[in-house]
């Protein structure tokens, strides 16, 4: 993030003192957890700040209130994807989990899979995962969907290029 200049260092700064107090108030009536409430609070300060035009927001509290939900939506993905990694880990034998390093990259890959997958509609992203997840043939995937082979095979593409999209990225 590039240095704010002094205007914008200001408007960031009343921003924060106008504004930090309800944010956390509302967020901890919904979460009842101060620590989280305190984190999604401060990283929506710096999304904000990092990536808008400051003196351009109009309704402060409507707008942190939209950047403060997708923070604690992406929050409460990301747990939830973890909890379902932890529980797979349980499953394994001892000498079979991975390491502490190990686990911290394949959780960095399976939420940059999540979010690749997100843009995809609902039977396309179960589709992937039927076929990625628990080898189904497109021919049983196409039965538990509902839908044909060929639209299997599509929705197969939708999930390759999503994957490569977002290695890309």
């Amino acid at each position: 993030m590039p240095p704010l200049s002094s205007a914008d260092r200001l408007c960031a700064q009343a921003l924060f003192v106008d504004h930090q107090p309800w944010l956390l108030g509302r967020l901890y009536a919904r979460v009842r957890n101060r620590a989280q409430a305190e984190d999604v609070v401060s990283e929506t300060f710096v999304t904000v700040i990092g990536q808008v035009e400051l003196p351009a927001i109009r309704e402060p509290r409507a707008f942190l209130t939209t950047v403060a939900k997708r923070v604690l939506y992406e929050v409460w993905r990301r747990r939830d994807l973890e909890q379902a990694y932890l529980n797979a880990l349980a499953q394994l034998p001892e000498h079979h989990a991975p390491s502490a390093e190990d686990r911290a990259l394949l959780l960095e890959a399976l939420d940059g899979i999540s979010r690749a997958l997100d843009g995809l509609s609902d039977k396309a992203r179960r589709a992937f995962l039927m076929s990625q997840l628990e080898g189904l043939t497109y021919l049983e995937i196409a039965a538990q969907l509902n839908v044909s082979h060929g639209m299997v095979r599509k929705y197969m593409a939708q999930g390759w290029r999503a994957c490569a999209l977002a290695g890309q990225a």
